[in-house]
């Protein structure tokens, strides 16, 4: 079994997953819009000014995947009750990624030391998606 976070958007699917395959690394292995969909039904039912939104797209680092899209705007949520966690054992790389997610977003708790962690920090980032970002001691 292998869980993958499916990640949902209000039309910025596209400028998020570009930003973060620069921030985080990785390759954008697939990416679908409305209008590419090979279905002609959903092109047709799909307004056009939708049809250039991501219909799918996912984004792998190794044998791990982050997936997502543009929820359709009728259906979209706010992303809450969840966050999307990041464990690395390198500091520095740990701190840049922290702080590159927190551009333009909201620090929930700023990466600091903690009881379990060499480094920890919460936050939302511009999209609009929570991430928790822990470091390891150091080895």
């Amino acid at each position: 079994m292998k869980l993958n976070p499916y990640l949902m958007f209000n039309g910025q699917c596209e400028h998020a997953f570009k930003f973060y395959e620069q921030c985080l690394g990785g390759k954008i292995t697939a990416m679908m819009t409305y209008g590419e969909a090979p279905e002609p039904e959903t092109v047709e039912q799909t307004p056009p000014e939708w049809r250039s939104k991501i219909m799918h797209t996912s984004l792998k680092f190794g044998d791990q995947e982050l997936m997502g899209s543009d929820s359709p705007p009728d259906y979209y949520e706010e992303a809450k009750g969840f966050s999307v966690s990041i464990s690395l054992n390198d500091p520095a790389e740990a701190e840049r990624i922290f702080h590159t997610l927190a551009e333009n977003g909201t620090v929930r708790m700023p990466f600091q030391q903690t009881f379990w962690a060499y480094r920890f920090g919460m936050l939302v980032d511009q999209f609009g998606i929570p991430w928790m970002v822990n470091c390891d001691q150091a080895i």
